[in-house]
């Protein structure tokens, strides 16, 4: 039996990567993005609620089923420090909105129908080295959104290991994404491996852990930052 997966933010960069690595494997996945297309489910996930009819959809179109949740949308939108109050409070509501808000409602949904199921589950969430080594001057919110989206990880995998729900999170660094701006021999310039990673190989990881990873590596934050930073 196939698994049925839902991909959030898979029209684009690291999640459109995820979707074919997930089908090569023999998944059957539905994926999200700002509007609906083929296989795709339109949801704006800085909106409230979002997230639960986004899950809503996906279980209707994978026939009541979902096997696997994989986390992948977010943004990456700098405020600087010295920016109008407003405009710096928004800025931080919509990337916890949609970066960690909408991430926590899926994952809940998620246990709630692994539960229900009574068969396990699993999660997997694409977070960020800035969870763990920060970010840059104009991205603390980013980096918090990410720091949380970690912690929520290893909270569910602490407290439903024994129903084999289990959740994974890939922190990658700069990918080759829109994420990751035009410069990108500048943000190699930092890495020891000479240049930023591929979508296809953060797919790669995110596909084996959704699929082959064995239970025993449930709360496993796995890096892949060309040894950017190394914990």
């Amino acid at each position: 039996m196939p698994a049925h997966i839902l991909v959030t933010g898979s029209t684009r960069g690291i999640g459109a990567a995820i979707v074919p690595a997930l089908e090569a494997k023999g998944a059957q996945v539905v994926g999200h993005g700002r509007g609906d297309g083929q296989g795709v489910i339109g949801a704006d996930l800085g909106q409230a609620g979002a997230a639960d009819a986004l899950w809503d959809k996906a279980l209707e179109a994978l026939d009541g089923r979902i096997d696997v949740l994989v986390n992948n949308a977010g943004v990456f939108e700098g405020v600087a420090v010295d920016a109008p109050a407003d405009e710096w409070r928004a800025a931080w509501g919509r990337t916890m909105q949609i970066n960690l808000q909408a991430s926590a409602d899926l994952c809940r949904r998620a246990v709630l129908h692994f539960h229900e199921r009574g068969s396990g589950g699993r999660i997997v969430n694409i977070a960020s080295r800035a969870a763990y080594r920060g970010d840059s001057p104009e991205h603390w919110h980013y980096a918090a959104s990410k720091a949380g989206m970690v912690g929520m990880t290893k909270s569910i995998a602490r407290s439903y290991a024994g129903e084999e729900i289990l959740a994974f999170a890939v922190c990658p660094g700069f990918v080759m994404t829109g994420m990751a701006g035009d410069d990108l021999a500048a943000r190699a310039a930092d890495i020891p491996l000479g240049r930023v990673a591929t979508p296809e190989e953060i797919a790669g990881i995110a596909a084996y852990l959704a699929l082959e990873a064995p239970a025993s590596m449930t709360g496993a934050v796995l890096d892949a930052n060309g040894a950017s930073f190394v914990r």
